[in-house]
């Protein structure tokens, strides 16, 4: 489950009009379903002299593919069918794991908060189901 999106060097994703670059990939972006159709669409851009195909996935980006995922993602990894990530749900707020499932879409978050990323970093490389 991946989808191909057209980025700048500067890390901007290409917008539905091919004429600017969002910061934060949305649902305003370009986007493929193939490697082959973004490097035809890549390739028909002539202003654009360095334009980068990148693959979008759940573990690289997981806000795109779980909409109720709130807050700034600072790690994610996979472990069983599962993103698992390190979540500040607002800022300054404690640190939380957030499971996500990637067959149901569900998002959860832990009831165990911490105080800085050091803290949840243990939780987060030992997380098991």
């Amino acid at each position: 489950m991946s989808i191909y999106a057209l980025q700048s060097p500067a890390g901007g994703f290409l917008d539905e009009e091919l004429e600017h670059f969002n910061k934060v990939f949305d649902d305003w972006c370009v986007q493929f379903d193939n490697f082959e159709d973004a490097s035809l669409i890549a390739q028909s851009l002539e202003e654009r002299t360095s334009v980068n195909i990148v693959e979008i996935t759940p573990l690289s980006y997981p806000k795109y593919f779980f909409h109720t995922l709130q807050g700034d993602i600072h790690a994610t990894r996979q472990v069983n069918g599962k993103i698992i990530c390190i979540v500040e749900p607002f800022m300054g707020s404690n640190f939380r794991l957030a499971i996500c499932d990637i067959e149901t879409k569900y998002v959860r978050l832990t009831n165990t908060r911490y105080k800085n990323v050091l803290s949840v970093e243990g939780a987060f490389a030992h997380y098991e189901e």
